[in-house]
């Protein structure tokens, strides 16, 4: 019998690293992916020995290694988003603007992941440095939260008021569209700030979901983000979708017990069936 293949999947690809405790990082995004109905892929960065307590040791994946992951992903299966999360060190940056640049996926989203929930530091200086250098123009947006955003600026950012002059210095520094969390501030009600390069400023709030169970949130947004964007959503529209699948997420884990620390969301909590494009 011939099958007549006509229909496929939307494919996104999260390029980051492995969080062995399931909440954050490569596995994360995937259980993001499969709960929008989308066929999630991946290129590892990193291995981490991690719970939800914090970061035991991290091992980084050769250059060569991560490239080829990338490359045999793309040039057979094709690849609608890319979400990309952990990169630890220079060469690993530079590895992935080479490929982003060979590939020319349609939709990038960059969540520069510094500072892990545990509040366990994952990137050196000069990784910093490079990444604003060699990605920021090559991605459709960047997804920091305040102390994220702040290690690239170079100063604090401790209010709401502080987020607008933030996000237009990302914009300065080449980015082309940030989404600045505001999660990380006091208060009842959290902020949000989209800014896309020749646009007005999307501020989107919503109460605080009080919960315990926050490791993975900037993942679960960023690769959400990434889904919604492979389904054909404009760039406002997935990230409005993103952080209410975040927010529901968040809701539905918050008082489950999983390990002795910050655990995690419930990516599950209303999936969807895959799509077909």
């Amino acid at each position: 019998m011939t099958f007549e293949l006509n229909q496929r999947y939307p494919h996104v690809l999260s390029i980051a690293g492995s969080d062995s405790g399931g909440g954050a990082g490569i596995q994360a995004d995937l259980k993001t992916f499969a709960a929008l109905g989308c066929f999630g892929m991946t290129a590892i960065t990193a291995l981490t020995a991690q719970n939800t307590c914090g970061v035991r040791s991290i091992h980084g994946v050769p250059p060569q290694i991560l490239r080829d992951q990338i490359d045999a992903v793309i040039e057979d299966i094709g690849v609608d988003a890319v979400k990309i999360g952990m990169l630890h060190a220079p060469d690993i940056v530079r590895t992935v603007a080479q490929a982003m640049d060979k590939h020319q996926p349609p939709h990038v989203v960059f969540d520069p992941v510094m500072v892990a929930t545990s509040g366990a530091v994952l990137i050196d200086a000069e990784a910093i440095h490079v990444l604003v250098a060699e990605l920021f123009a090559r991605v459709a947006l960047i997804t920091p939260n305040l102390d994220e955003a702040g290690l690239l600026v170079g100063k604090p950012l401790s209010n709401v008021q502080d987020m607008l002059p933030a996000a237009q210095l990302l914009l300065g520094q080449g980015a082309r569209a940030v989404l600045l969390k505001g999660g990380h501030l006091p208060g009842d009600e959290v902020v949000d700030l989209l800014l896309a390069s020749g646009a007005e400023p999307i501020w989107m709030h919503g109460p605080r979901i009080h919960s315990p169970n926050t490791h993975g949130t900037g993942c679960t947004l960023s690769s959400a983000v990434a889904a919604y964007l492979a389904l054909g959503h404009t760039l406002p529209d997935a990230v409005l979708q993103a952080r209410e699948f975040v927010r529901q997420a968040m809701a539905a884990g918050a008082t489950v017990k999983t390990g002795q620390g910050s655990g995690p969301l419930n990516h599950g909590f209303a999936p969807v069936v895959m799509r077909l494009l």
